[in-house]
């Protein structure tokens, strides 16, 4: 039999935005990875391709602020597309530890069939392009805020 021990309506589980946040988080990706399944792309590999997208030959570092992601997490990632030549690496003949990420012609090619991804993430969310915009701006603001908190906190 289980006993509750909390009377504080704070240290519930379903009045916590980070779970909200996770578990929303949890099914949007799953829902991505049966679309992505298509592309043959993990959610992390198609974030990575839209950088690239809207700008190709963007160096390691400049992907990993985008995407929020330390090179740690983004080499491997950057290696696995590659081997499965969507992308090439080029160290910078300017700076040998730069490394410039450029789409291959497959890399490129795969855009056209990943546009019809965004329509396909929106209907599985049941929302309207407007509320998924507004969800989307007060995200940011949350997120940025928690950046901002947290870097203050730090120095």
């Amino acid at each position: 039999m289980s006993t509750r021990i909390t009377d504080d309506p704070n240290l519930e589980l379903d009045n916590q935005i980070c779970f909200a946040l996770y578990s929303t988080t949890h099914a949007l990706t799953r829902a991505y990875r049966t679309i992505l399944e298509a592309l043959d792309l993990t959610y992390l590999q198609y974030i990575v391709m839209m950088v690239l997208w809207q700008q190709d030959g963007q160096t390691v570092k400049e992907i990993g602020r985008h995407l929020h992601l330390d090179s740690g997490t983004l080499t491997p990632l950057l290696k696995r597309l590659e081997a499965a030549d969507l992308v090439r690496r080029q160290r910078a003949s300017s700076d040998e530890r730069q490394v410039n990420i450029y789409l291959t012609e497959k890399g490129k090619a795969l855009y056209e069939k990943a546009r019809g991804v965004p329509v396909q993430v929106l209907c599985a969310t049941g929302q309207t392009p407007g509320q998924l915009t507004a969800l989307k701006n007060e995200l940011v603001i949350l997120r940025n805020n928690i950046e901002g908190n947290t870097a203050e906190d730090a120095g």
